[in-house]
Order: structure tokens, then sequence, then C-alpha cells
């Protein structure tokens, strides 16, 4: 008998063994437009944010003796060195305010903005490692570091606070008013304008190093051009106003007469620190967002 042979028709593949459209949880793709800032991505990686200013703050005071003691130590040295040099030798005017809660205030704030600027300035520097091997949007970094620094802030702040209820119970030389609800307002000014600022730098110095070094220099004269250490009141007019082009001079100076109830206030002059502030962070955000994708080659 002769024998038949049948070829059977090919099966199709089981479906788990079928090529399928794979779909993405992230597409990493270069940004084309100055004003796309990613801020979606950047809310996503919210979780990481936190992670940042986890640690951030542990690790800086991690292998210390005195460990969270130094919040309250820094600006507490800090301020009687101003009362023994400016107060005392130089006999500067404090405004007919006590001494240690007029340098105080102005020191608590100031270092918001200083610590801001200085930190944020060395992100790429700083976490080159990190950067080129694990993705996330870069501008998570500086923002933690505006956060940890505003829980630095909260402690400082708290040292203040006691300083001035003293002060406030004991005499009758402060006058705080409603101007204190503007606080939260001061602070986000602050921390953008050391954000914006702090970005633009960070920038800079992946090519030119030495900005890092005349940055710290820089911030060191800033504060001289701030009423921090002087009364705004007490300048002369004809330096009043270069002292008012500064942005962070209205927001040091409002802080201050919202507490202490001695110095001077201003919508306008509040006004134009804001409109600096945004415009800062504006070009910062551009700036940083530009950098980040070929920073890595000259760090």
């Amino acid at each position: 008998m002769d024998t038949i042979n049948v070829l059977e028709k090919p099966q199709p593949l089981p479906a788990e063994n079928s090529p399928q459209e794979e779909s993405w949880t992230e597409v990493i793709q270069p940004r084309t437009n100055l004003l796309d800032l990613g801020l979606g991505s950047v809310w996503r990686y919210r979780d990481l944010v936190l992670l940042f200013v986890r640690r951030d703050f542990v690790s800086t005071y991690k292998q210390t003796i005195l460990g969270p003691i130094w919040f309250f130590i820094q600006p507490l040295l800090t301020t009687i060195t101003y009362m023994v040099v400016f107060g005392g030798i130089a006999n500067l005017s404090t405004d007919g305010l006590p001494q240690l809660p007029f340098y105080l205030a102005g020191v608590t704030i100031w270092n918001y903005f200083a610590q801001t600027l200085t930190s944020v300035s060395t992100v790429f520097t700083a976490n080159a490692a990190i950067f080129g091997k694990v993705y996330f949007p870069r501008l998570t970094m500086p923002l933690s570091i505006v956060i940890s620094n505003l829980v630095r802030f909260g402690i400082q702040f708290a040292l203040f606070l006691a300083v001035w209820g003293y002060y406030l119970l004991r005499t009758n030389s402060l006058h705080p008013n409603l101007y204190m609800l503007l606080t939260p307002l001061l602070l986000v000014l602050m921390g953008l304008l050391g954000l914006g600022l702090g970005m633009i730098f960070s920038a800079l110095t992946t090519k030119y190093r030495d900005l890092a070094m005349l940055l710290t220099f820089g911030v060191q004269l800033l504060m001289y051009a701030t009423p921090v250490i002087y009364p705004l009141s007490k300048l002369p007019v004809k330096y009043k106003v270069f002292i008012l082009a500064n942005p962070l001079s209205s927001i040091v100076e409002t802080f201050r007469y919202a507490f202490l109830g001695s110095g001077t206030f201003s919508w306008g002059a509040l006004g134009y620190s804001t409109a600096v502030t945004l415009v800062v962070l504006l070009l910062g955000t551009i700036i940083f967002n530009k950098v980040e994708k070929s920073f890595t080659d000259t760090v």
C-alpha cells in the first residue's frame, strides 16, 4: 500500500510567544522647546525629592558630636559676633532695638538664602557620579535642597521666636504687627531667589570651576549690600537707592519690621523683589535644563 504523506498546516504561535507592542513607563527624549520646564516629571518624582531631603538632612550632621544642635549654635555664634563687632566696636545703629533680636532676625532669614544659593550652585559638580548613572529629572535635586534648607530654617526660626518671645514679654522695645502674616511669602521669595541664582551658577560652574570660589566670596559681600547688620532707615539717601536695587533688601527689612516693629516697609519694594525673583527663577530653570543635557562631557 502506498504511503501518503500529509503536510500539516503550520499552527500559529501561542499568544504568549508572539511579539507584543511594549509600553514604556518613561520615555527619555531631548527637549526642543526652551520653555518646556519638565515640571510634570518633577511632580511624578516627588517621592524622590523627599528622599533627597532626608538624605541632605541626615548626612549633614550624621558623624558630628553635637548633631542637630549645630542648627542653634551657628546662628547664635554669628549673632554674638555681630553684636561684638558691629554693635560694640563699630557702634552701628540698630534702630532703637535690642541688639540680640535685631541681629538674630537678619541672620535667620539671610542664612536660608545663603545656604540655598551655595548648595544649589554645586549640584552638577557634587552629584556628577549619580547623574551619569541613573535617570531622574535633574530639577528634583535643587528643589530638594530648597526644602531641606527650609527644615533648617524652621529650627533656627524656632530659636529666633524664643528670643523674640523673651524680649516681647520682658521689655517694651518690640512692637510686632500683622505683617508677620507675610512670613510664608518672604520665605518663598528667599527660597526661589536662591534656587534661581543657584541654578544659574550651577550651570556655569560645570565649565568654569573658579566661579564656585567667587560665589562664596560674593555671598559674603552681598550680605553687606543687604540690611542684615544695619537698618535701612539709617542709610544716607545717596546709598539707599543702591541697597534697594538689591531684591533681598526689602525681604529682610520686611521680616524685621513685621516681628520687631521698627524699620521700613513698602508694597512697591516687595513687589519689585517678587518680580525680580520670578525672572531669575525662570531664567535659572531654562539655563539649568539646557545644560543638564551635556554637562557630563565637561564635569
